[in-house]
């Protein structure tokens, strides 16, 4: 007869456990990262009738949020969501009637919210400093008449594994706003469908677009090129495409398919 120690017999168990839990559990698929995935689905319906302060941390739970304005592209409708300087939202999927999307006040993290129609806008960044930083992490947009992201305070845009579906433009820098900032986006890892221009920017007030990642299905055009003018007035498209100083990127940047 073999004996064997008690601590031997231990770990001999719990090998076998760990080897019966690998086989048996199904392969894990790594999320894209090019915003190629799936659009998700709800959990269920949270009907707003005025707008939600997020504070510094909200998450939806993956539900759908509606209700305000009347979905179409008037100006100045209320927010669904307000988020604080340094604050986050997360897991929201936003439906029609929209209104004016999301607010964020300062530096702010958007992560994996998805906008199945846009209203006025889906997002709109507003600090006025111009070490703002502002991420967009995940998540889609479709049917933005106009434009999905508006930037108009200052500081970096970086919106990175998004997809976008039917729309005017992903990004604009604003043109025409009371005050004139330098502002900068940077895309990486984003698919584009049935839209037209990824980016519109200010080349008179210095701001930057860079590209990387990026993979067109049909055609878009990259980058646009504007000179801001005073409010009241209408900026004055000049050009488009790479100069390497405000539209920065090069052709293996982007892949069309």
């Amino acid at each position: 007869m073999t004996f064997r120690s008690r601590s031997t017999v231990v770990a001999t168990a719990m090998v076998a456990g760990l080897l019966a839990a690998v086989t048996a559990a199904p392969s894990a698929q790594a999320a894209p990262t090019d915003g190629s995935g799936p659009w998700p689905s709800d959990t269920g319906s949270v009907h707003l009738t005025s707008t939600r302060n997020a504070g510094t941390f909200f998450d939806g739970g993956m539900k759908r949020y509606y209700g305000i304005g009347d979905g179409g592209q008037g100006e100045s409708q209320d927010p669904m969501f307000v988020v604080a300087n340094g604050g986050t939202i997360q897991n929201v999927i936003i439906d029609a009637p929209a209104g004016d999307g999301i607010h964020c006040e300062g530096s702010c993290t958007i992560r994996n919210v998805w906008w199945n129609d846009v209203g006025e806008d889906a997002a709109t960044f507003k600090s006025s400093s111009s070490s703002a930083t502002y991420l967009v992490d995940g998540g889609g947009a479709k049917s933005a008449s106009d434009k999905v992201f508006q930037h108009n305070g200052a500081g970096t845009l970086t919106i990175r594994n998004f997809q976008v579906h039917s729309s005017g433009k992903l990004y604009r820098a604003c043109g025409n706003c009371s005050t004139s900032y330098r502002r900068n986006v940077v895309m990486d890892g984003v698919t584009v469908r049935t839209t037209k221009v990824l980016a519109g920017i200010n080349t008179n007030w210095g701001d930057t677009a860079r590209f990387s990642r990026i993979t067109v299905y049909g055609s878009a055009t990259i980058c646009e090129k504007y000179r801001g003018v005073p409010k009241g007035q209408e900026p004055v498209k000049i050009g488009s495409g790479a100069d390497g100083v405000n539209c920065i990127y090069s052709s293996s940047d982007i892949t069309y398919r």
